[in-house]
């Protein structure tokens, strides 16, 4: 017999902090939803001796461990940085939790200039369960390297996740793919769902078409692959998107601590809203600077009935009205997971 899974919404704590930072805007893919934007974001790649300083902003070296700091390194490509291996052990220094996120090519031989007791977690970015349906997406020939170095990483013994960005490219691929993650041997499964940012804001799929997917897609599909993930002995985190009936609304940029962080020294707690220069918070001369004026902040108190008030000011289009004006569907927190831990049968 096989045993139910339940999801779990994993709420936002007070205390709570994730940083992700961007150390450089470089990339060798031209993924086609990719949401770095040169111009709000910057071009440059940060040199060490700044990723020190601006981390040790964000630092809690005594934090208890229900609050320790998680950290993000992301780019671009982040593995094109040529002092990553340091940046990874001087954040480990600091008490930061460190996962590193790839698009699999793994530049600057990372795998061996890093232990995996210094790296808790290396995270690969798959779009498709086979070349077919990743690379027309993510760039020739990346399906083949990035599950390549994925097999690399999972036998050297680093805590490895895989990333799957859901859109109406390959939501009908998404069932494949708990077969793939667990036949490469990664310990967690991450499910994204496109957002409007970036590329994906500016172009569609196909003329007429959108990139995102309509909620009874989501609902049809999304769960039930986390299931079967599951059920394979793997960790799944999906984003809530829906939220129903009972579920109240919160704000995770006026509860928990986020900070999405660029090159250029913008903050971001909201990481809708980084295609516009609404960011809460700057990095200058080395120091953490709380923007007077319009700023995102002074949005996260709205309530309204459709739920996140970013995404009704930035991506109305995902939002279905009944006749009487009411939302079909409230949206949550863009940062609100649900969670699926593995079960045996």
């Amino acid at each position: 017999m096989t045993t139910a899974v339940q999801a779990r919404t994993v709420g936002f704590r007070p205390g709570e902090r994730n940083v992700f930072f961007h150390i450089l805007t470089t990339c060798n893919l031209r993924c086609r939803h990719c949401y770095i934007n040169p111009i709000e974001h910057g071009t440059c790649t940060l040199p060490l001796e700044t990723v020190t300083k601006w981390l040790a902003l964000f630092s809690r070296p005594d934090a208890e461990d229900e609050q320790i700091t998680n950290l993000i390194l992301l780019g671009g490509e982040p593995t094109m940085h040529p002092d990553l291996a340091e940046i990874i052990r001087a954040a480990k220094g600091m008490g930061f939790s460190v996962t590193v996120d790839s698009n699999g090519y793994l530049f600057h031989d990372l795998l061996h200039k890093v232990s995996p007791q210094e790296l808790d977690y290396l995270s690969f970015s798959l779009d498709g369960p086979e070349a077919a349906v990743n690379d027309p997406i993510r760039g020739p020939g990346s399906f083949e390297v990035c599950t390549a170095n994925i097999r690399r990483a999972v036998a050297a013994g680093f805590n490895t996740s895989l990333i799957y960005t859901v859109s109406a490219l390959n939501i009908k691929h998404l069932a494949r793919m708990p077969a793939l993650v667990q036949e490469l041997g990664v310990q967690r499964f991450f499910i994204q769902v496109i957002g409007l940012r970036g590329k994906s804001a500016k172009d569609t799929v196909a003329p007429g078409q959108s990139w995102q997917v309509r909620p009874e897609e989501w609902f049809s599909v999304v769960p039930q692959v986390a299931a079967d993930a599951a059920h394979r002995g793997i960790h799944v985190t999906y984003p809530k998107v829906y939220l129903n009936r009972e579920d109240s609304f919160e704000c995770a940029g006026l509860v928990a601590e986020n900070y999405f962080i660029f090159p250029n020294g913008r903050v971001y707690q909201c990481p809708l809203c980084e295609d516009y220069p609404i960011h809460s918070y700057t990095i200058e001369n080395d120091q953490l600077v709380h923007r007077q004026g319009l700023n995102e902040g002074r949005f996260f108190p709205l309530h309204i009935p459709e739920g996140c008030i970013m995404n009704r000011l930035l991506q109305p289009d995902n939002i279905s009205y009944a006749e009487d004006g009411s939302p079909l569907h409230r949206i949550s927190c863009c940062l609100l997971k649900e969670e699926v831990l593995p079960v045996k049968d």
